[in-house]
């Protein structure tokens, strides 16, 4: 059966946070940065993985861009990332224990990080970049997810990683059924929980458990079409999993807060407003 989601009681639970816990009790989420000119993707996935409660947030940046960073950053912290070989090191602080991978990474730099970020076993988003580098191969990155990942493509990634699954999208009354049979599918088949996004927003598991967030009618959020705005969720859903949410529950979870925060926040949203937004959103709930 398949889960629409809402707020519930749950939800509300795991977005608070006891006033005895530490910062390492709510997780250090790890964003890695693109090249010069590329880091603001990176920064707003960062930003919303702190927003959404993240003890602890780092970007990684390669030597190129690592001033660029350091000039826009507070509240995030900054590390270097030169390569692969370095990302294997900083993981081996077990403090660290989620990744975003994607938003202005770079096809190239994709390339070579995903793979090691996979090594590390860790709750990871790939998103963007971390996908399409895979699009000639996409058995290459299947081969190495596991059950702490989350793809969250959007229509055209997952053409280029599902080519035959996105065939059988539908339209008309049996579009929201097809889409979530095609993303069951890309679950099994990738080994990891997938979220496609869409004003209809599509989440399955490899063991088969599904849900729809529909952003129609009275939840419709037009103003989610922006640049920059799919970034916020990759970093929303990596903020939930440092805070210890299955990927499951994490890609729900911060789907809804997505939605929520754009509608409140209301016309003229651009994506950086949506991490800012989520403080209300929070109290609206009674956090």
């Amino acid at each position: 059966m398949t889960r629409q989601i809402a707020l519930t009681e749950q939800m509300r639970a795991s977005l608070a946070k006891s006033p005895e816990a530490h910062k390492y009790g709510h997780g250090h989420a790890l964003v890695l940065s693109g090249g010069a000119g590329q880091g603001g993707a990176a920064r707003l996935a960062a930003r919303a993985a702190l927003r959404v409660g993240a003890g602890l947030v780092t970007i990684a940046a390669p030597t190129a861009s690592f001033y660029e960073q350091a000039a826009q950053l507070t509240a995030v912290m900054l590390t270097a990332l030169p390569d692969s070989y370095s990302l294997r090191g900083l993981l081996q602080d077990d403090r660290v224990n989620a990744l975003c991978l994607g938003p202005g990474l770079g096809q190239k730099r994709a390339a070579e990080m995903v793979p090691a970020a996979l090594w590390g076993a860790r709750a990871t988003v790939l998103d963007a970049d971390a996908l399409t580098a895979f699009e000639d191969d996409p058995d290459r990155l299947f081969t190495q997810t596991h059950d702490k990942v989350v793809l969250t493509p959007h229509l055209g990634e997952f053409r280029r990683l599902f080519p035959d699954l996105a065939e059988t999208l539908g339209a008309g009354p049996d579009a929201t059924q097809s889409k979530l049979d095609a993303t069951s599918a890309a679950a099994k088949r990738a080994g990891c929980t997938v979220l496609l996004k869409g004003a209809e927003t599509t989440i399955a598991t490899p063991d088969g458990e599904t849900a729809l967030h529909c952003a129609a009618g009275a939840r419709a959020a037009p103003w989610l079409a922006t640049a920059g705005a799919g970034d916020v969720l990759a970093g929303i859903i990596t903020g939930l999993m440092a805070r210890g949410l299955s990927p499951f529950e994490a890609a729900c979870t911060g789907a809804w807060l997505h939605v929520e925060a754009a509608r409140t926040f209301g016309p003229g949203l651009i994506a950086e407003d949506l991490p800012e937004t989520l403080p209300h959103v929070f109290r609206d709930i009674g956090l």
